[in-house]
C-alpha cells in the first residue's frame, strides 16, 4: 500500500521507496530550461522556478487508492508479481490517475490487480505517508462473486479469513493498518472512517 522511477506499469502499483526525494525537478516542463529552487513572492517555501520563463512547478503528494474487498467473512488479497515487495501480499491498490475520482480509481485498481467485480462501499481509511509524499485511501467493497482473473502485476488473488491473514508477509504498512482497522471494526459491528499518519 513511493519517488517516481520505481518498477510499475503505467503508474498503477502501490510502491514504497525508502524516502520521498524533494527538489527532484531539474528542468522546466514548459520550456525545458533549468530550474532553481527559491521562495517565490507571496509564498512560504522553496519551489522549482524556471530560470528562463519563470514558470513555478509545484511538487504535491500522490494519491494511492484501493479497496478492502470482502466475500462473506473473507478478505481478498493479491500477491505481488512486481518489485518492490515481490511475492508479498497486499490489498488491490495503486496510483490514482488524472481524470478519475478516488472511488473510480479504487474500482479500476481492483479490476486491474485482482480481476474482481465489486460493489464499492464507504471510504474506510485515509493514511498519510509523509516520508514518501503520498496519501493512501482505501474503500470497503463487497465482492459480487468469488471468481478472480488477476492482471500481470499479481501472482495470485486469494480470499483469507482473519485467522489466515499472512501478517508477516503483508507488503506495506498502510495495508496492514487498514486490515487491522477493518477486523477491529467488524468485531465491533460498526465501521467508521479512520485516519492515521504512517511513518
Amino acid at each position: 500500500m513511493m519517488p517516481r522511477g520505481h518498477a510499475r506499469r503505467s503508474g498503477r502499483t502501490l510502491n514504497l521507496p525508502a524516502m520521498f526525494t524533494p527538489r527532484s525537478i531539474k528542468h522546466c516542463r514548459a520550456c525545458g530550461s533549468p530550474v532553481r529552487y527559491a521562495v517565490p513572492a507571496d509564498d512560504n517555501r522553496e519551489r522549482a522556478t524556471c530560470t528562463a520563463c519563470g514558470t513555478i512547478h509545484y511538487e504535491n503528494p500522490l494519491n494511492v487508492v484501493g479497496t478492502v474487498p470482502v466475500w462473506g467473512e473473507q478478505v481478498l488479497l493479491c500477491r505481488r508479481n512486481i518489485e518492490p515487495r515481490y511475492g508479498l501480499w497486499t490489498l488491490p491498490a495503486g496510483f490514482m490517475e488524472l481524470g478519475e475520482t478516488t472511488a473510480q480509481g479504487a474500482v479500476r485498481e481492483t479490476i486491474e490487480e485482482a480481476g474482481a467485480r465489486i460493489e464499492l462501499q464507504e471510504l474506510f481509511t485515509v493514511l498519510n505517508v509523509v516520508r514518501v509524499g503520498q496519501v493512501h485511501l482505501f474503500y470497503r467493497a463487497r465482492l459480487q462473486d468469488p471468481h478472480f482473473d488477476p492482471g500481470p502485476e499479481t501472482i495470485e488473488a486469494r480470499l483469507f479469513a482473519e485467522a489466515e491473514i499472512p501478517w508477516e508477509e503483508i507488503a506495506f504498512r498502510t495495508v496492514k493498518e487498514t486490515l487491522v482497522r477493518f477486523f477491529d471494526d467488524r468485531r465491533r459491528g460498526q465501521f467508521g472512517v479512520h485516519t492515521a499518519d504512517i511513518g
